[in-house]
């Protein structure tokens, strides 16, 4: 297993967020955050290294200061192009990563052991999150080894990042719900639509009393 250091965690924020209305869904404001920080802030203590995946003008992430990977080569398909952009991006500039741990920008209750729960279980091959009955295959630790299968993928336009991870015969690792303010929520509830930004806003809200 690899230490820390050598897990690159790249953050995936090149969606268009059509669900959404448009825009950076990661940069709505999340009880005075953005949702993007607070991904950030669970996130960057876990990995040696973090960058920001994204389509588009790079200035308007760069209150961040992350280091910013364009899917320059397969651009709007998806996050199997964000993640080979990061490995080949890797391969330049990061000695040490020997896989690459990604989340998604919009999911703000990340745990905190993510990354040390997927790398317990995968054994050097893929691991992915699973909560309840659901998996989250952007949620998951790819190791460098598995970018050719990657390429090959989008080369045939198979994007479903789930799929390729079941063909990778990837390990689901299952956690559990987490309790905020008295309320069960998926640790990896996501933020896509309006709606949900106002479930989420209610529940850093907490219970109001009767």
């Amino acid at each position: 297993m690899p230490t820390s250091d050598q897990i690159l965690g790249v953050i995936l924020a090149g969606g268009r967020s059509r669900r959404f209305g448009g825009g950076d869904k990661g940069l709505a404001d999340l009880g005075g955050q953005s949702i993007l920080a607070r991904v950030i802030a669970q996130f960057r203590p876990q990995v040696g290294r973090l960058v920001l995946n994204i389509n588009g003008d790079p200035e308007r992430f760069s209150e961040y200061d992350l280091e910013i990977v364009s899917d320059n080569e397969n651009p709007e398909l998806g996050p199997l192009s964000g993640l080979l952009a990061v490995m080949d991006w890797a391969a330049q500039h990061g000695s040490k990563c020997t896989a690459i741990a990604t989340v998604s920008a919009d999911v703000p209750f990340l745990p905190n052991d993510v990354v040390a729960r997927l790398d317990a279980r995968r054994e050097d091959g893929v691991a992915i999150a699973m909560s309840g009955d659901r998996r989250h295959p952007t949620i998951a630790i790819w190791p460098m080894s598995t970018r050719q299968a990657i390429a090959e993928a989008l080369k045939a336009r198979a994007l479903s990042v789930d799929k390729l991870a079941a063909r990778l015969k990837a390990v689901a690792v299952a956690f559990p719900m987490r309790d905020i303010r008295n309320a069960t929520v998926d640790p990896f509830f996501n933020i896509n639509t309006p709606d949900d930004l106002s479930t989420a806003r209610a529940l850093l809200a907490g219970p109001t009393e009767g």
